[in-house]
């Protein structure tokens, strides 16, 4: 008896020493749902107010994550965040891009497992969202959100559009951005292109789990205006019709005092586009689900957005 009791114990220390020296399984990447929202500074609150609720047609909510913010949502779980500008902040109105995931703290745990720089935890918005922010290669602010088990329904009747398919950011290293956005998260190439077709300054990759996609805006020039950071740091409406939806805005007399494109008009994608400026001159781009031309320079390869 005594045997098999030293026996049986041999057995239990030894599978716990193996167990103790097996790793731990990988953890796998949650999902990635789509874009969430684009959040830009203002030095003028009531003129991006008239913007946002009147042009755009956004409605105005409360901010859960910013006592200080104020959200337009275009949707459920999108939405333009605006907060007051800071002191110091430069030429630059954007604060973060950020994208929905099904899972804020199994994504957060997936990124620090592949020894990405993370908070130690999430935060929780008062609507009882999750999130958590990090920065990419070259000092984005990125933020990942999982929204709220059952968020609010949002009536935005004036709306121009209310889906958000992309937003685009500054970047000045492809390849040093593609070490994080794809081969960490697994983003996925849809279509690259630029003013000519021998360059390439406009690079669109899907998130992993949307037809949503990131738009790097390549740009190397240190001398780079106002104008133009607000330009390339934008966010995208999905249109059915570009066409008809400026012509909604002009016939409502949206446009008055706006900067805006004085007409539509076709990318270099193919798709057709009409821009805004919000009043601290950031782009608010109008641009049709699918392409009614041939692109330039690549083809597109992955689905289009739907409605």
């Amino acid at each position: 008896m005594k045997f098999r009791f030293l026996a049986a114990a041999f057995l239990v220390a030894f599978a716990a020493a193996v167990a103790a020296q097996m790793p731990d399984p990988p953890i796998t990447r949650p999902k990635i749902t789509g874009v969430s929202h684009l959040a830009v500074y203002t030095s003028n609150p009531a003129a991006a107010d008239h913007f946002y609720s009147e042009i755009v047609g956004a409605v105005k909510l409360p901010d859960p994550e910013n006592p200080k913010g104020v959200r337009y949502a275009v949707s459920a779980t999108q939405f333009i965040e605006v907060l007051p500008l800071p002191a110091g902040a430069g030429i630059k109105r954007l604060d973060h891009v950020a994208y929905n995931t099904s899972n804020a703290e199994g994504l957060r745990r997936y990124l620090a497992s592949k020894a990405y720089k993370t908070p130690g935890n999430v935060e929780k918005g008062l609507d009882g969202s999750r999130y958590f922010t990090v920065k990419d290669p070259e000092g984005n602010k990125v933020e990942f959100v999982e929204p709220p088990n059952l968020p609010k329904p949002v009536v935005a009747p004036n709306a121009i559009g209310t889906h958000l398919i992309h937003a685009g950011i500054i970047v000045h290293n492809r390849a040093v951005e593609d070490t994080f956005y794809r081969d960490l998260l697994g983003f996925r190439p849809y279509w690259f292109g630029g003013m000519t077709d021998d360059k390439v300054e406009w690079v669109s990759q899907q998130l992993p789990d949307s037809h949503d996609w990131l738009e790097y805006m390549v740009n190397n020039n240190p001398d780079i205006s106002a104008h133009d950071v607000g330009v390339l740091d934008h966010v995208s409406i999905g249109e059915i019709s570009v066409d008809a939806a400026f012509k909604i805005l002009k016939d409502g007399n949206r446009l008055a005092g706006v900067n805006a494109d004085t007409q539509t008009k076709i990318g270099r994608d193919g798709k057709g586009q009409f821009n805004l400026y919000d009043p601290d001159g950031v782009r608010v781009e109008l641009m049709n689900l699918h392409a009614s031309e041939k692109p330039c320079c690549s083809g597109f390869t992955a689905e289009d957005p739907a409605e």
